[in-house]
């Protein structure tokens, strides 16, 4: 499956993908501080994440896509839905620092919110930190809504290792 908004190309990741992943963003600890999953410290962990994509992709109509520009194939970062029901999914994005500011999270979300619509996803929502303020404001613009805080929900592995913290759900619904 290949998605394309005006600037971007979202695709389903492929085991060739890792080194470019790895040297991208997932190896950056400013990129991966606010994230759910560590920084990937060896290609071997980027390589576990295709392994990942590639039993989402089975078990369901969807699940991660890399973000690539589309003037040029520049890999900017990954986005996705991580289903839990046929009819609730979660979303989110990660981008490589050089791709911050360009409004690419929010063109992406806007791809993943039409995908869930087609999909028949009736609740899709994003968890975020409560101090990560920029990606608060990327949801806003891409049409989710503060629902509630979920306190001691997550773990953040590059800011807090073992440790729950809150974090704040987006949600959209209907997603229409």
């Amino acid at each position: 499956m290949i998605l394309e908004t005006d600037r971007l190309l979202l695709r389903r990741p492929r085991a060739d993908d890792a080194r470019r992943i790895f040297e991208r963003y997932a190896n950056d600890p400013r990129v991966t501080r606010y994230l759910g999953w560590p920084t990937h410290r060896s290609l071997t962990d980027t390589e576990g994440f295709l392994g990942f994509c590639d039993a989402e992709w089975q078990r369901w109509p969807a699940g991660p896509f890399l973000i690539e520009s589309r003037a040029g194939g520049v890999l900017l970062g990954s986005t996705g839905l991580g289903f839990e029901s046929s009819t609730q999914a979660s979303t989110g994005y990660v981008l490589a620092q050089d791709s911050w500011g360009h409004g690419y999270a929010t063109e992406a979300l806007f791809a993943m919110r039409a995908l869930a619509a087609r999909l028949h996803v009736t609740r899709l929502y994003a968890l975020c930190h409560p101090d990560h303020h920029a990606s608060s404001h990327v949801l806003e613009k891409a049409g989710f809504t503060l629902e509630r805080v979920l306190p001691g929900h997550s773990e953040f592995p590059n800011l807090t290792p073992g440790v729950k913290a809150d974090v704040r759900c987006y949600a959209m619904r209907p997603i229409c």
